[in-house]
């Protein structure tokens, strides 16, 4: 009776499932604390999770956010959906010559890289413009003038994945400069792809570099390179001849008149002639355009996106998504980011979303913020459902492509998106294992010396790839439904 009147003894909690160890190995190597990582591993279609360490802590997943962006957008768009670039020819066309302007309105397409541009144009001729007797006129109305300046996340303007979104980007707004060893006379010919108009220097042979001997090591370092002034870039160094072939793509450091540069010079180029200027101007919104320019299919765009980590094109994919939304007003990053939430909460439910932190859809933010559990709720659905397809061919395949080609272990059978950035690393994705199970896998590493622990990452990708034998599971930790 005594011993019945007693209450019942309290059970000890269940620890929660320990690091593999040669990931904690790893992580103290790079003097990086347990702590700091979030981590969950669970098999595709559900179940307890094999291991969760940190999987409700709101966390900098840098990259790893286009999983958000590029699988909300298949799902709202589908993967067939594209941009159209409309065109007007307008005013009188007679021998080739147009006396009027010709009109080219943006709609966010993140694909219009110098070649399509080029089709444009060509388009342009083929309909019969040779001369144009007035201006061209560039319409950027559909995106909202575009928040901060290049220069605002980390001082670098001149990198390319500062670019600003724009709703008529223009071949990334950057210039890529190539390098080519000519040992005969001692030099690197310098090129320049796209040549601008007023690039005066960037004429084909003009420029050249001295070739130095050593190794192939810091060579962007080795040139000196000034590009400052648009027009007037400038390498005041050398260029190491065994570096072979090399090309290095630089931010225009004028955006704001690039369009304009870029349409001037590839029209003269192709032999057509502008007596007026390029300028930004309205569309007409009363006549249809004589001809569309259309993207490839978003599915294709989206693999560009995640294989390559690309976030200007994620930007321009995120506003697109509140232009898809609300096509008679400018699109906004608020109002992306209310297209995403509106999304979330539908797809993944309310309560997923705790802790998330949206900024600007391509995670190239100090305040984008998310869960493991998150994503990993995110990758369960996205495999569960008709588009597993197009996201998982979008994926970096490990030591096979995009950004994690030089990853080691786990060859060919794991499909991972990454994230990086000065104090973030981590991985999202699917492993196939040795057993032939298929597992959902989060790791995000938040430290200062986040990116000396990307040995512990490469660790629990090998550790899942193995079914190495997990510890208990912790039956406090949540299953995502």
């Amino acid at each position: 009776g005594i011993a019945a009147a007693l209450p019942a003894r309290a059970q000890p909690a269940a620890r929660p499932p320990a690091l593999p160890s040669e990931a904690a190995a790893a992580l103290q190597r790079a003097q990086v604390p347990p702590e700091a990582l979030s981590l969950l591993l669970q098999e595709v279609g559900g179940g307890p999770p094999l291991i969760a360490l940190r999987a409700d802590a709101p966390v900098n997943p840098a990259s790893l956010f286009k999983l958000l962006t590029t699988y909300a957008a298949l799902d709202l768009l589908g993967p067939a959906w594209t941009w159209t670039t409309p065109v007007w020819i307008q005013g009188t066309l007679r021998n080739g010559v147009l006396d009027g302007a010709l009109i080219v309105k943006g709609n966010g397409d993140p694909r219009l890289v110098l070649e399509r541009v080029w089709l444009l144009l060509e388009r342009v001729q083929q309909l019969g413009v040779r001369e144009i007797h007035g201006d061209i006129v560039l319409d950027r109305s559909a995106f909202a003038p575009a928040e901060g300046t290049v220069a605002d996340f980390d001082g670098e303007p001149n990198r390319p994945y500062n670019v600003r979104p724009d709703a008529l980007l223009l071949n990334f707004k950057s210039v890529s400069y190539g390098f080519v060893p000519d040992p005969a006379r001692g030099i690197a010919i310098v090129t320049a792809e796209p040549r601008l108009a007023d690039a005066s220097a960037d004429r084909p042979g003009e420029r050249q570099v001295p070739l130095a001997a050593g190794p192939c090591d810091d060579w962007r370092g080795a040139l000196k390179g000034n590009f400052s002034e648009p027009g007037r870039v400038r390498f005041a160094g050398s260029y190491p001849a065994s570096c072979g072939v090399q090309a290095w793509p630089v931010a225009d450091a004028d955006p704001a008149s690039y369009n304009a540069r870029l349409i001037a010079a590839l029209w003269r180029q192709m032999g057509g002639v502008l007596t007026g200027s390029v300028h930004e101007g309205p569309a007409p919104t009363a006549t249809p355009p004589s001809f569309e320019l259309r993207s490839p299919p978003l599915a294709e765009v989206v693999r560009d996106i995640n294989k390559f980590s690309n976030n200007v094109m994620a930007q321009q994919l995120f506003l697109s998504l509140a232009l898809a939304r609300v096509p008679a007003q400018p699109a906004t990053a608020e109002a992306a980011r209310e297209t995403l939430r509106l999304w979330v909460q539908e797809r993944l439910g309310a309560e997923t979303g705790d802790g998330l932190v949206i900024d600007n859809g391509s995670g190239l933010s100090r305040d984008s913020r998310l869960t493991a559990r998150f994503l990993a709720r995110l990758l369960q659905k996205a495999w569960a459902g008709p588009l597993m397809p197009e996201l998982l061919s979008s994926l970096p395949v490990a030591g096979v492509d995009g950004t994690v080609r030089k990853l080691k272990g786990a060859t060919g059978r794991a499909h991972l998106k990454t994230g990086s950035l000065r104090d973030v690393v981590g991985v999202a994705g699917y492993v196939l294992s040795d057993s032939g199970r298929r597992y959902v896998l989060v790791a995000i590493v938040n430290h200062p010396n986040a990116n000396a622990a990307r040995p512990a990452i490469d660790a629990v990708v090998q550790w899942a790839a193995r079914d190495a034998p997990p510890t208990r599971p912790n039956p406090t930790e949540r299953t995502p439904r």
